[in-house]
Formats: structure tokens, sequence, C-alpha cells
């Protein structure tokens, strides 16, 4: 794409103090004010993402001849920018990320407009904030460079885990490691030095460790994963028992140091002939409602959708570069240019007082060029207006709603008949059930 005028202004308002804010860190690294300094090297990622530039030659030819975003037109040769892309020191990146973040965050706050989901708004009455974590393991290394051609074929590049905020889709720490089959729980000491009291906590079953869950409860952090299959379990109470729903306290582990004991609640929730099951150390349901339960973990999807943008929209599957700080580059960059993207998404969502996931965040990056077209034409001066615009439907902005949407039930104990209407609610049994397990 041709740069926009318009999108690169925000982009420098944006990023460029907080490049400035390393400044005084670049220079105690010892680091000279060459021409391919910090500022450069962040507009020269920004520009590979957002304009999709081919490599770094095109990227070197775009640079000699009009310049990219807040660089004038500047001569370097291929060889030295790849070489610099090789070389230049990846945490500058990350402190550029996380000097940003916090704007970015006190931009969503100043939107009020937009919609929020049901179940998000009843669980930050209790909870300061809902995080999502996750890990994906980054793509083989293409061997096209010649320092990957004594790399084993298909070796694959790492594994990177993330930490997303559920309700501004901010990642809130991003976690790399050379090692592509590293467990989940490695990344274990890291999330409980990052999470804070009054957390709740969205994982999928990577972090199916017992201890961990008590080391979570001791911070005063809630959680909410998926039950394991063929877990044992042992009944303590029953809460809801209907047809399309059981909502249980049980207690999990065999007492050793290694599964301990830890008394949680398991919520059942059928869906045609299956039933799906969902663990939280929340235990009493007037703060989280079993149905709130359920809703919360799909939302725990978000994050997947972030792993989607970042390697196959923005390109980071297709990996520049075989050394270690060129690949830790390369995600820092990414995730820079995904919170902006972010930004916009939200921002447009808060002009269409939407919900921020009806917004769909690659139509908005392809929209982008649209933008540019109509602005050249003196058509818009504005992408948030523009992508808003009813006019401008059609580019696919507001994601297609393919089913109707259901009234979430906020109830501690709903009772419901078969055809899974609300009828009324009763408070839980008075002596608790130690049964067993009841399928």
């Amino acid at each position: 794409m041709v740069e926009d005028e318009v999108v690169a202004a925000q982009l420098e308002a944006l990023v460029m103090p907080a490049i400035t804010a390393q400044e005084n860190y670049y220079r105690r690294l010892g680091l000279r004010d060459r021409i391919l300094n910090l500022p450069l090297m962040v507009a020269a990622l920004l520009t590979l993402l957002w304009r999709d530039v081919a490599g770094v030659r095109e990227l070197s030819r775009i640079l000699g001849r009009e310049g990219f975003l807040w660089c004038p037109p500047t001569q370097v040769s291929q060889q030295a920018l790849s070489q610099r892309f090789l070389t230049f020191r990846a945490e500058l990146f990350e402190r550029v990320f996380k000097e940003l973040l916090p704007h970015l965050r006190q931009a969503w706050c100043l939107r009020t407009r937009r919609l929020e989901p049901e179940s998000t708004q009843f669980a930050r009455r209790c909870f300061e904030q809902i995080w999502i974590a996750d890990s994906s393991t980054l793509e083989a290394l293409f061997r096209k460079l010649k320092s990957l051609e004594t790399l084993p074929k298909g070796q694959l590049a790492g594994k990177m885990t993330v930490v997303i905020d559920l309700i501004t889709r901010l990642p809130i720490e991003i976690g790399f490691d050379e090692n592509p089959r590293a467990s989940d729980t490695s990344w274990e000491k890291d999330l409980l030095a990052l999470v804070k009291p009054q957390t709740l906590l969205l994982l999928d079953r990577g972090f199916y460790h017992f201890q961990f869950w008590h080391q979570l409860r001791e911070q005063g952090v809630d959680l909410i994963t998926r039950l394991k299959k063929r877990a044992t379990i042992q009944v303590e109470a029953v809460l809801t028992n209907t047809y399309s729903l059981r909502d249980r306290r049980v207690r999990l582990g065999s007492g050793t140091k290694k599964t301990p004991f830890i008394t949680l609640r398991l919520i059942e929730v059928r869906s045609g002939n299956t039933w799906h099951s969902y663990l939280t150390s929340v235990l009493d349901p007037a703060i989280l409602p079993p149905y709130v339960v359920a809703d919360l973990y799909r939302r725990r999807w978000r994050i997947e959708e972030a792993f989607n943008v970042v390697k196959r929209l923005l390109g980071l599957s297709y990996l520049w570069t075989g050394s270690l700080n060129g690949i830790k580059l390369q995600i820092w960059g990414t995730w820079l240019f995904y919170g902006l993207l972010v930004d916009l998404g939200d921002a447009v969502a808060d002009e269409m007082s939407l919900e921020f996931e009806s917004i769909s965040l690659e139509m908005i990056y392809r929209g982008l060029y649209h933008f540019q077209v109509a602005h050249h034409k003196g058509l818009a001066a504005d992408p948030v207006k523009y992508f808003a615009a009813p006019e401008n439907r059609d580019l696919g902005i507001v994601k297609a709603q393919r089913k109707p949407k259901v009234k979430l039930i906020i109830a501690p104990f709903p009772q419901t008949v078969r055809t899974g209407e609300p009828l009324f609610f009763e408070p839980p049994p008075k002596i608790p059930l130690t049964t067993g397990f009841e399928p």
C-alpha cells in the first residue's frame, strides 16, 4: 500500500512519545545515534507490517525514494538494513511496546459508547481485571536465508506465552521460549509474579495443575478452566441440577504434594446431546452464576483470535530470520502493531456503539487501503468515521451475526425445564451430598 498521511500521522502521535521515552536507555546501552537508530527501526518494522512490504530489499527502496512514517528519504543499502534487523536490540522494541500500552489503555477508558457483554459487566463487579493466558507455537523456520541452511528441516522457532486483557483486548505480557515443546506449566512462576489480587484468569487445560491453582488462590486470584476427561471428583454439594445445567461444589486431587486436594465448582451445561464442563475457584454462585462462568470461558477464544491476527494476518507465521534476537524483534514489533490495530478497532466500536467483538480487525486492516483511496479523492478524512459510515458497511468491518443473540441468564441457582426457559430460582440444599460423581 501507499502510505496515507492521515494514518501515518496517527501512528506517529501514538508511537513517537514511547520511542522518545527510551532515548536515555538507548544511550546507556552504548548505542550510537547512527542512521539506523531506534525511531527509524520502529518506523521500518511498522511499515513492513502496515503496508505489507514484500521484504527488506523493497523496504530499502521505499526508504531511499520516499521515506516512511516520520523518517525522511534516506539512502541505506539493503545489506545494512538486513544486518540491522539481525542485530538490533529486541529489548528496545519491548520497552517501546510496554511504554505504549498504558496510553492505549487510557484511550480505551475514555471511550464510553461501546457496548460490553453482560457476562463481563457482571464479573467486573467483583474482579478488577479479567485476563486470558495461553501459549502458541511459532511456525517452522523458513530456510531461505543463508543463516538457516544448517538448521534441521522443519525446526520450529519457539513458543510464545501471552496474557491478554479480555476487556480491552490489549496484551498484558508476552513471553518467549526457544523450546517449542515447552510446557505451559513452565511459565507458571512468571504468571504468578504478574497477576494481581481480584484478577479472574481464564485458562485452558495446559495450566491444569492443582498446586498452581492453590498458589493463585493464596494471592487472591480466581480462575476458570475446563475439566479434564476421566477426572476423579467427589461431590460436596449440589447447587443446581436441571435438565440442561448442573452446578456442584466438588473436590479434586489425591492428597499428594503433586496433586493436593482442592475444592472447586464444577459447572456442566448441556448443548444438544453434549455436556460442556467448566471448573472455577469461585465457590459462591452469587459472585459468578453458572451461565456467566460458561459465557466467560467461551470468551477465552478471544486469545486464539489474537494469535490468528498476529500470525496469519500480520505475518508472524513467516519468520524473517533464524537468529534469536531477530525472532524476538519480529515478535515485539508484530504485537506492537497489533496493539495499534486493536486501538483503531476499539475506536470504531465506540463510534458505532457496538461490542468490540463485533468488529473484524482483519477487515479494518484490509480496509485501510480503501480509506487511503477515499482520502486521496477527498471523500474521507478520518478512518474511524469512514469505517463507521453506513455506506461503507460492504467493507465487512462489522462481523456477520451467525446466530440470534440469546439473553444471558444471570441467576445464582437457575431452575429450567427441557426448553431451557428460566422458571424460578431455588436456594442450594442445606445438606451437602457426598455420594460421589454421578454421570
